[in-house]
């Protein structure tokens, strides 16, 4: 989270919390590669004329000269043809080569990009991966190097190169479902020709802008890490440019972008990398440029690691490795055990009966509301308990108006003899503001969202546009969303309500309507189903609110607190209050003295 948007959730987090004390009850892609396997002649060997415009050609025995002198026992794998394989199950399709025996492409089948095309997470052009043996002559970049297919299947596939007596493979393996590759590379007989049991990885990516809003998507685009002591870390999530040198072990690396993720997670551990990443804010095409390069050891002559190619999923990324759930953000701690263990399993329950996330929302916001009522309930009664000792409140007001100490003494004296706590009706509505605030980063990472219309909206995972504006207003933006607007409304509408339950006057009273307008600046370029939720949300506690006076008798609770007055009649002050009065007397006295 940049500083805009973690200012945006303080702001927010902010006014709510008043609230609730005070009156709350892109150009074309390039041609993908056809998937029919193709033959790449790239030997020189097959040249019969020695002359060509009058130039010469090298001669077999020299070119292989220069190879082996490049490339020294390696020389033997530098030539050779360039085939396709492709392994895939239901979820994704990988393109691999036999020139380095590496991925070119992966395509996400069940996702499409923004602009409805098919959706390459690792696209030939855009992403590389070099893998590098320190050889005695130099590295060896695997990409240099062509491989034969030793076995395939849909599923799985063996590369092998000869390398002198030695030789190098490398096996690619897929999961009948899921996002996952297993990768590893096993050397055989080269230890006397490298310098050290390693492999370098290189991977460099220009991650390509998958979603309509290139803003929000930059600022949810970032490198996050992890290492073999169990910490996690991230990059800067801003458009700055930012790099790290880990000099400790790392379990995984991932190029996290909104709603998809490409990771390497080692099967042991990578020693060390040099992560990097940053922004051409003047090319629409990518979201960030990033790259990461990991030193991987060889043990008994074998390295592997996995690759994740897919979406930002909470059930889905959990079970991945340790904490690779963090790329998606859930929110601070005191909001993300909600979305985790409630709203995620909720979401996923309603799944399987409707699917229509509209009416999924709706239903979340309902099943959310019968399970607070009981708080509801109570923040209710303690707003009328005030409500009802107005007048004793008016006329301590009246005595000592001008003596806010005093006033505050003898306040908490009435509230001590009449049974009733100030707090009493805020305390219930601050017990539901982690639900309030965790759809605050559950709406706008959730993928379930992504590409899901519902009314006007054609989009739930970014801004519904009602209204374009021919002009860009400072804080709001050049559109209007409906789903804000009719937020706004239902919140001011849930205002003027609340505020004939509460004592609250003057300018405390009028903030309330102010609250409404500043959240429809906030969040008029959030998701609409943010705002959608907020809205229903509104109109739910409306509607609670409303039933709950029906049953609710002022006179009655009038009774309960003149009983509760005579029996606390001749009652000893509790250590609290004296303690607290105490503290009052001592503050009044600080105060003349100055």
């Amino acid at each position: 989270m940049d500083k805009n948007q973690a200012t945006g959730l303080l702001l927010f987090a902010g006014v709510l919390l008043v609230y609730s004390l005070f009156f709350a009850s892109v150009p074309e892609p390039l041609p993908q590669q056809d998937t029919t396997e193709q033959v790449v002649q790239t030997s020189p060997k097959d040249e019969s004329p020695r002359a060509v415009g009058g130039y010469e050609i090298e001669s077999d025995s020299l070119v292989e000269q220069r190879l082996v002198q490049q490339f020294g026992v390696f020389a033997s794998a530098a030539s050779g043809e360039e085939r396709e394989v492709i392994l895939e199950n239901e979820d994704i399709a990988v393109t691999l080569s036999t020139k380095g025996g590496e991925i070119r492409n992966v395509r996400l089948k069940s996702f499409k990009t923004w602009q409805m095309d098919p959706l390459y997470l690792i696209e030939q052009g855009y992403t590389t991966f070099s893998y590098q043996l320190p050889g005695r002559n130099g590295a060896v970049d695997l990409n240099d190097l062509y491989f034969s297919v030793e076995s395939s299947s849909p599923t799985r596939v063996v590369f092998a190169a000869r390398a002198g007596s030695g030789t190098i493979q490398r096996i690619y393996t897929l999961d009948g479902e899921g996002f996952e590759v297993h990768h590893q590379i096993r050397v055989e007989n080269l230890g006397n020709e490298l310098v050290s049991p390693s492999v370098q990885l290189a991977w460099n990516a220009q991650l390509k802008r998958l979603e309509e809003d290139l803003e929000e998507s930059r600022r949810k685009t970032y490198m996050n890490y992890y290492t073999a002591d169990g910490s996690y870390d991230y990059l800067s999530t801003g458009n700055s440019d930012d790099e790290d040198h880990v000099t400790k072990p790392l379990q995984w690396v991932s190029f996290k972008q909104r709603f998809f993720t490409s990771g390497v997670i080692a099967d042991v551990h990578f020693s060390e990398g040099l992560l990097s990443q940053s922004t051409d804010e003047a090319n629409e095409n990518i979201e960030k440029s990033m790259a990461a390069i990991l030193a991987l050891p060889l043990e008994d002559g074998s390295a592997g690691l996995r690759y994740y190619f897919g979406p930002n999923n909470y059930n889905i990324l959990r079970k991945v490795a340790p904490d690779f759930d963090k790329n998606v953000d859930m929110g601070y701690f005191f909001v993300s055990w909600v979305n985790k263990y409630i709203i995620v399993n909720l979401f996923q329950f309603l799944e399987r009966y409707f699917n229509n996330y509209g009416i999924i929302i709706i239903l979340i916001v309902f099943i959310i509301k019968l399970f607070l009522l009981p708080l509801t309930y109570k923040s209710y009664i303690g707003m009328a308990k005030m409500r009802v000792i107005k007048p004793e409140i008016d006329e301590l007001k009246e005595k000592f108006g001008d003596d806010p100490a005093k006033m505050q003494q003898e306040q908490m004296k009435l509230f001590g003899q009449l049974g009733v706590s100030p707090i009493s009706g805020c305390l219930p509505m601050l017990l539901q503001m982690p639900f309030l605030l965790a759809m605050f980063f559950f709406f706008p990472n959730s993928i379930e969202l992504r590409q899901e219309s519902f009314l006007w909206a054609h989009d739930l995972s970014t801004y519904d546009t009602f209204i374009k504006l021919p002009f860009t207003i400072p804080f709001y933006g050049a559109h209007v969303s409906l789903f804000t607007l009719l937020m706004t409304v239902s919140q001011i509408a849930y205002t003027h309500f609340n505020n004939q339950l509460t004592t609250a006057q003057g300018p405390m009273k009028n903030i309330g309507y102010i609250m409404p307008v500043v959240f429809m600046f906030v969040l008029n370029s959030f998701p609409a189903a943010l705002s959608f939720y907020y809205f229903v949300s509104n109109m739910v506690t409306f509607g609670q609110q409303a039933l709950i006076k029906q049953f609710v008798d002022d006179t009655k609770i009038r009774e309960k607190v003149e009983e509760t007055k005579l029996k606390n009649a001749n009652k000893k002050k509790s250590k609290f209050q004296l303690k607290l009065e105490e503290a009052m007397k001592s503050a009044e006295a600080k105060k003349k003295k100055k």
